[in-house]
């Protein structure tokens, strides 16, 4: 028996979350058995935890998806009793039980190995936002980031957090958006070299082109935000977009990319091929400073993820929640 975050639905279809005792053969079955050491939380486990339940499919479920820990049980030969793993999309703790859980049963295709540098916890700290982040700079990387300063929105978040200290890492000037001034002395600690309000980039416009002013976007918000930031990127500069906080409209015309070369980069996290996951995980062992990593850190356990689930719905949870499912 081992310890574990269930959501259950009534009846009546409410739900509701709490740390039960369960059984190994309960487990789904999967080629790798992992022993959980860290999770964290994400706005997708947020929703998953909360009472709409609308990315869960069945009933009973275990929330968190993304994990690290240590191989118990293994009848794929890449991976062996004792390796150090991390994972993090395929619908874990969504269409399949995920990391809230002390053990974890999943298909080896989907794992990665833990690259040297980072033990679980600190992979966990970076978790699914920090691995969409580091896709997110690949991909600007790969398309050249121009001069001038890069844009991160909802830069106190997961996503931006990460980015945010990444980018500064590697010498780029970082304007983090926020719409929270309390955040700005921990957006300044992480390299942030300028704090934009979220009101200035919310403000309407008619003007499809702006000011020539960001030389690359890491954008974690979406919406009218986005449509904004495109009319003010630099000739031949890029957006990676990787959230829709903001909704999944996008209020733009074609001007920002037609005349001046704009490109808008999709980030999807989910189903990575096994070659990019790798190379992400194996750059943020390198790239990503380890005590701008340990201050994003909020520590948690398994019976604070209900409040948790609902405070990040909220837009109220800052840096990276790390969950502790040991504890």
């Amino acid at each position: 028996m081992f310890n574990a975050l269930v959501v259950e639905k009534n009846e009546e279809g409410k739900t509701s979350a709490s740390v039960q005792q369960v059984a190994l053969d309960a487990l789904p079955a999967g080629d790798v058995t992992v022993a959980v050491e860290y999770s964290t939380v994400n706005y997708k486990d947020g929703l998953c935890i909360g009472p709409g339940g609308g990315l869960v499919r069945n009933y009973s479920h275990v929330p968190g998806i993304d994990f690290a820990g240590t191989v118990e049980a293994s009848d794929d030969p890449r991976y062996n009793v004792g390796d150090k793993v991390v994972l993090t999309g395929w619908r874990v703790g969504e269409a399949y039980w995920g990391g809230y859980s002390q053990k974890a049963r999943v298909k080896a295709d989907w794992l990665v190995p833990l690259p040297s540098g980072l033990d679980t916890r600190q992979a966990m700290a970076v978790g699914t936002a920090g691995f969409t982040a580091m896709l997110a700079v690949m991909a600007l990387e790969d398309h050249g980031i121009k001069d001038g300063p890069v844009l991160v929105t909802g830069a106190a978040g997961g996503v931006g957090s990460v980015a945010t200290a990444i980018l500064a890492h590697l010498g780029h000037q970082v304007a983090a958006v926020t719409g929270r001034p309390e955040t700005a002395d921990y957006l300044t600690s992480l390299g942030a070299t300028q704090i934009v309000a979220r009101e200035e980039l919310n403000e309407t416009t008619k003007r499809p082109l702006e000011a020539e002013t960001w030389g690359g976007c890491v954008d974690a918000v979406g919406g009218e935000m986005l449509a904004r930031i495109l009319g003010q990127m630099k000739y031949g500069a890029s957006v990676s977009a990787v959230g829709l906080a903001g909704g999944a409209g996008l209020p733009a015309t074609v001007i920002p990319f037609l005349l001046r070369g704009v490109n808008l980069l999709g980030i999807d996290s989910v189903m990575q091929p096994y070659a990019n996951r790798l190379r992400a995980w194996e750059r943020i062992a390198k790239d990503l400073p380890m005590d701008k990593l340990e201050a994003m850190i909020v520590p948690a356990t398994l019976s604070d993820l209900p409040k948790l689930g609902a405070d990040i719905l909220k837009g109220q949870v800052q840096g990276r929640v790390v969950v502790d499912v040991n504890a």
